[in-house]
């Protein structure tokens, strides 16, 4: 790879932690409003079909980020990010709690009570999806790179999706137990959104396929690299050790 080529992949990587860490912040915050999207006129468990927290729209993207982290930067890089998205979400959960113990002042056009209906669940329900988020994305980097393993880096759809159905599930089990037992969520609602939450995680699953084709295709394309080729440490610390020859010559 040439210098501008590593600059630019390294550039890349930091917009698509970027997208990573706000899609999972945002997912956390937006959770408690809950939509309806009716394809089929179906009921599981008196919870109609796809009746899911909006809260689901943005957190789909985290795992196509990873996969292509994964595919792309390796394992480690893939890693990194979900290290970064613990910290994002605990740091603003750390911040909510703080603005919650602000007192509003008079004039304030949300009031205390008014912020904490919105907010007041939220410090419990990002502990329940940080845990939930921890098993399922971590496991999501394993089987996905257990697969590219063992196809020898062919099959992109295969690991993608095996990958992804399987973490979702994942995390849509421990999350939505960890809700009811802390009385955000009804018991009796547990196994309707189980279903609707899984099966709704696995079509947007499906349908990031095609987008994960076009961003590797690209990415080979541009960095002219081989089907089983990574952007790794030791890509980046050649552009250090660019740089840094730069510098020295700049000085003499």
């Amino acid at each position: 790879m040439t210098y501008k080529d590593k600059i630019l992949a390294n550039r890349i990587y930091l917009v698509l932690i970027a997208l990573f860490v706000a899609s999972l912040v945002t997912s956390n915050l937006i959770f408690q409003k809950f939509f309806y999207w009716y394809p089929f006129h179906l009921e599981v468990f008196d919870v109609k079909l796809f009746e899911v927290s909006v809260g689901l729209l943005p957190y789909p993207i985290t795992f196509l980020i990873t996969d292509i982290l994964s595919e792309i930067y390796g394992k480690k890089k893939a890693n990194e990010a979900v290290i970064a998205g613990i910290f994002a979400s605990f740091f603003s959960l750390c911040i909510i709690y703080v603005s919650q113990n602000v007192p509003a002042t008079s004039w304030s056009s949300v009031n205390d009570g008014t912020f904490s209906e919105v907010f007041g669940a939220t410090p419990l329900a990002v502990f329940a999806s940080m845990l939930a988020y921890l098993f399922a994305q971590f496991i999501d980097i394993k089987v996905y790179h257990f697969w590219k393993t063992f196809t020898k880096g062919k099959h992109l759809w295969l690991r993608n999706n095996f990958s992804t159905f399987s973490s979702q599930f994942i995390d849509t089990l421990t999350v939505l137990i960890l809700l009811c037992v802390f009385n955000i969520i009804k018991w009796e609602n547990f196994w309707g959104l189980l279903i609707s939450g899984v099966l709704f995680k696995i079509l947007i699953a499906a349908l990031d396929t095609p987008i994960l084709y076009i961003v590797v295709h690209s990415f080979r394309t541009r960095f002219r690299l081989n089907c089983n080729d990574e952007i790794n440490d030791n890509t980046l610390i050649g552009l250090d050790n660019e740089i840094t020859d730069i510098g020295t010559k700049n000085l003499k």
